[in-house]
């Protein structure tokens, strides 16, 4: 078993065991943050898209050159916004009803060009198997002999800033390093046989509305589209790089090295409370919280209405596996230290080990100090 010797915490190992069950946690949060108001739900989603809608009128109606770059940054952290809405339906934390969670989902994150059940249902494997080295799906860690036998030029792009956050596209399509199968084919490894009919489902409504927008992009032009739509999504990235930058840094880049897991060291439990919670100063109402990452991860089918109420309430069971965050600005430019700070130390873990941290690859190392500025 290799040790955790980075910075720190020397009286603290968070590989342990917690003196703790999940069940205390449970108990610990009140009973109200488990209720699921379809109502209250309805009117972030309803919110959102008004505001959707609302800064694409502006900004096409505006005369202005200055007011589009403020439109692109602003509408692509909408999309993010919707996403975690559509996130919610597929936790079932939007409502009690299936049909409404599925529906729900289903417009919202068609809109952006993500196959509702197809990545549903690869973000539940994640999450029923956080924290360990083979099964866990977002963001996983490659092992030393996978890493080893990648080509530098693919090192580069998956390693350095911002290459690694323009991969949420790709990933849909093609999965990780060492991971085969796409979210849009209903016989992709992804799925059971009992899945596939929801996969279907996902991936047409994902090829109606990316015809719509080319529909869209004759009646409009593709100037136009491209500036409305495609630029805050796809070649701006301001949405993807929300999503990218802030899913890797709720399993990355703590102050401290955290355990990953294999064979009976993994538990649920275990693999739950190496995620993180981040401050994301004004953007944390903005997308929903999200930042509040440790109980959502624990217990998904929490409302993100209920996540910080829930935290506070569970944190004095969690002790020092709660792993708060840093407190943000009203923009989170701190984040920005800890991501590049990740990706120069965080490359890979041992082939063998039960319990494992990240290594990093000297060579790359050098190469990052070679790149900074003399």
């Amino acid at each position: 078993m290799e040790t955790n010797v980075t910075r720190g915490q020397a009286d603290f190992d968070p590989s342990a065991p917690p003196p703790f069950k999940i069940a205390e946690i449970r108990d610990a949060i009140p009973k109200h943050c488990w209720v699921k108001n379809s109502w209250r739900s309805l009117s972030y989603a309803v919110r959102d898209i008004f505001v959707i809608f609302a800064l694409a009128a502006i900004a096409k109606y505006s005369s202005t050159w200055y007011v589009w770059p403020f439109y692109w940054a602003v509408q692509g952290t909408m999309f993010w916004a919707v996403f975690v809405i559509g996130h919610d339906c597929g936790h079932g934390s939007f409502s009690d009803s299936r049909w409404l969670n599925s529906f729900v989902g289903h417009i919202l994150h068609s809109a952006i060009l993500v196959p509702f059940h197809g990545w549903r249902i690869s973000h539940k494997t994640h999450h029923q198997n956080h924290g360990h080295v083979e099964n866990d799906e977002s963001w996983v860690p490659m092992t030393e002999s996978l890493y080893k036998s990648l080509p530098s030029s693919t090192k580069t792009l998956r390693f350095t800033v911002p290459f690694p956050f323009f991969s949420f596209p790709l990933y849909l399509w093609y999965r990780a390093p060492g991971k085969e199968g796409t979210h849009f084919h209903p016989s992709s490894d992804l799925f059971s046989p009992n899945e596939r009919s929801y996969v279907i489902t996902s991936t047409v409504c994902w090829i109606i509305v990316a015809a719509l927008l080319f529909h869209l992009s004759i009646v409009f032009g593709p100037i136009q589209m491209l500036k409305l739509y495609f630029l805050p999504y796809w070649f701006l990235q301001i949405f993807v790089m929300w999503l990218d930058i802030v899913t890797y840094l709720h399993h990355h880049g703590y102050e401290t090295k955290l355990p990953w897991y294999r064979g009976e060291e993994w538990s649920y439990l275990r693999g739950g409370l190496t995620t993180i919670d981040r401050d994301y100063g004004w953007f944390n109402k903005i997308h929903h919280d999200i930042g509040t990452h440790v109980i959502h991860h624990l217990f998904p089918q929490i409302p993100h209405y209920h996540l910080v109420e829930a935290t506070k309430a569970a944190k004095h069971v969690l002790g020092k596996y709660y792993r708060g965050p840093e407190k943000s600005g009203p923009i989170p430019f701190h984040l920005a230290k800890i991501l590049t700070a990740s990706m120069k130390e965080d490359h890979y873990v041992s082939d063998t080990g039960d319990i494992v941290y990240y290594q990093n690859d000297s060579k790359r190392l050098r190469f990052y100090e070679k790149m900074k500025p003399s």
